[in-house]
């Protein structure tokens, strides 16, 4: 039954490990699910039904790219049908669109954000599509809690190129509020030399703000976020910062906001100058960045 419920993460999963090479132990922390039931749902002897809805699933992701992702789940489910010279009902198209990360462009009633009163709302543009062509063609940026002392808490604000996976701009600061976020937007921007990415986050306070929307705007960029309740759907940020945590932060204590700043630009620097990834061709991210350009 959990293999079922879950689903939808496993293939993710599968989709941002052989796409991306992200690290399954990494992936399977941020989906919430464990490592022994994501290889139990993989090694598994896929049912006829199973065949059949990937089956479906590659044909929607045709679909979806040819018409620019203007259909919702019941367009889809004509085209499918006719495509396929099947009879699929609607109700399974759209638990198959969901699980595949298929979402219409189009923006939907705004009351549907009502409870959260967000000041702005973006669609899932970047629709876990984690690869980019040229350097600034595609940004992902989310904000981390740290800690040091007893129990005081920082919070690093970071802006990932999907290209090469190097980390352009970031901000450890001492409160999560838009003033941060801000201070790791604007740098970024500022460098850009007549770029005009896609920039996708979560529906965090920051971003829905009117002043992070009007920045992105004044830049000619692209705003979008993920789903709620999907995290796996800004993947390459939450990669970025297990690789973090595991690799620095939790292998020492930090007494002070000063040590735990030091370490982090260490980290930051090795990450995108000295380590190597095979994604890249054996190159670390500033090394293949520069190579791009």
């Amino acid at each position: 039954m959990s293999q079922v419920r879950f689903e939808d993460k496993y293939i993710a999963i599968k989709e941002l490990h052989e796409t991306n090479q992200f690290n399954i132990v990494l992936l399977c922390d941020v989906a919430g699910v464990s490592r022994a039931a994501y290889y139990k749902w993989l090694n598994r002897i896929p049912s006829s039904r199973e065949m059949e809805n990937e089956e479906i699933i590659k044909e929607m992701k045709v679909i979806h790219k040819h018409v620019e992702g203007i259909y919702g789940y019941r367009r889809m489910k004509l085209n499918i049908n006719r495509k396929l010279g099947k009879k699929v009902n609607h109700k399974r198209i759209y638990r198959l669109m969901k699980m595949a990360g298929i979402q219409s462009v189009i923006r939907r009633k705004k009351t549907r954000y009502k409870r959260s009163n967000p000041q702005h709302v973006a669609e899932n543009l970047l629709n876990r599509e984690f690869t980019a062509e040229k350097p600034n063609e595609k940004w992902v940026t989310d904000v981390t809690e740290l800690k040091y002392g007893s129990s005081k808490k920082a919070y690093l604000s970071a802006i990932l190129d999907l290209h090469d996976g190097s980390i352009i701009s970031y901000v450890l600061g001492h409160s999560n509020n838009n003033d941060l976020v801000f201070k790791t937007l604007d740098p970024a921007i500022n460098r850009l030399d007549g770029d005009h990415p896609l920039i996708h986050s979560d529906r965090g306070f920051q971003y829905t703000s009117h002043g992070f929307k009007r920045r992105i705007e004044e830049a000619g960029m692209t705003h979008s976020m993920s789903r709620i309740g999907r995290c796996i759907d800004n993947g390459p940020m939450e990669s970025f910062w297990g690789a973090l945590k595991c690799e620095k932060y939790y292998l020492h204590k930090y007494e002070t906001f000063e040590e735990l700043s030091k370490a982090i630009d260490e980290y930051i620097y090795f990450y995108n100058n000295e380590r190597y990834q095979e994604r890249l061709n054996g190159l670390s991210p500033i090394e293949y960045r520069t190579k791009a350009a």
